[in-house]
């Protein structure tokens, strides 16, 4: 007869490896990946084709992302393995909002002003609502697109600025000699503010770290441009799943490259001027 002291596998008691204590993986928990030695805080838990993933941030900045798995990581010095939080989390730093701005408990969404915010797309304005949806409700700034700016100056005329009806207008791969700059040129004036960022798309925008990538890659010209990226990935040839992937990484400013922060930053400085 098998002894009660013994598994099914006859490993002695004394041998076998104990589970580790779980350890809900909440944002800013510093713990260290067993296999690499990286080390930082937790950032966001996600689930993905392959399983749970947890995406760490270093002391510089780096983000990286590993699989959750049993015994995967140390806390202390000591073996955990890291659970997914069961309720929401939060994105965000307390008393803050996902733009970094203070926070306003309780406030509720103004009035809609006149002025308004235009951008190139469906994607850079679910961008903007993600991280400075709070803000722009607060200051009651309405966000829409245009898909795409060749009719920009026949916008512009029928919306008809004015010194209490501002506008501005968020531009892609906005660099001078380009086809979007010559467009700009045309409208901007006393009312109407066009800023850019030099990103092919707004896909760029996002910190490649935060997606979980090394870097976003070189599509060559004549190819469209986010299959191509898709393609250079991995990635199945679905840009609106990819999209959803890449909107789901984003949890703060802090994803965001700076040189989209500042204009975003910018137009709302802009359309709020000289307001109550």
């Amino acid at each position: 007869m098998r002894s009660r002291q013994y598994g099914p596998d006859l490993t002695p008691p004394w041998k076998r490896q104990q589970p580790a204590p779980e350890v809900t993986a909440e944002r800013d928990l510093v713990v260290e990946e067993v296999s690499t030695g990286f080390c930082g805080a937790v950032v966001r838990c996600e689930k993905t084709a392959e399983g749970l993933t947890v995406t760490l941030e270093d002391r510089f900045g780096k983000h990286r992302v590993f699989p959750m798995t049993p015994r995967g990581f140390l806390l202390e010095g000591k073996v955990v393995t890291l659970v997914r939080p069961t309720g929401p989390a939060s994105a965000r730093t307390p008393g803050r909002t996902a733009s970094g701005s203070v926070a306003v408990p309780g406030a509720r969404a103004r009035v809609a002003r006149q002025s308004r915010i235009y951008v190139e797309g469906r994607h850079d304005a679910e961008l903007v609502e993600r991280v400075w949806g709070d803000d722009l409700r607060i200051e009651g700034v309405v966000v829409e697109y245009l898909e795409g700016i060749d009719d920009l100056p026949a916008i512009v005329a029928e919306f008809g600025p004015g010194p209490d009806r501002r506008l501005g207008v968020l531009v892609d791969h906005l660099l001078p000699g380009t086809k979007e700059h010559r467009i700009a040129a045309q409208v901007t004036g006393d009312c109407v503010l066009v800023v850019g960022h030099p990103y092919i798309d707004i896909w760029q925008a996002v910190k490649p770290g935060s997606v979980g990538i090394p870097a976003w890659p070189a599509v060559p010209r004549g190819e469209v441009w986010k299959e191509g990226v898709c393609r250079r990935l991995g990635w199945p040839l679905d840009t609106p799943s990819a999209w959803k992937r890449i909107l789901a990484s984003v949890d703060s400013y802090r994803d965001l490259e700076p040189e989209l922060l500042g204009r975003v930053e910018e137009l709302i400085d802009f359309v709020t001027a000289g307001q109550p």
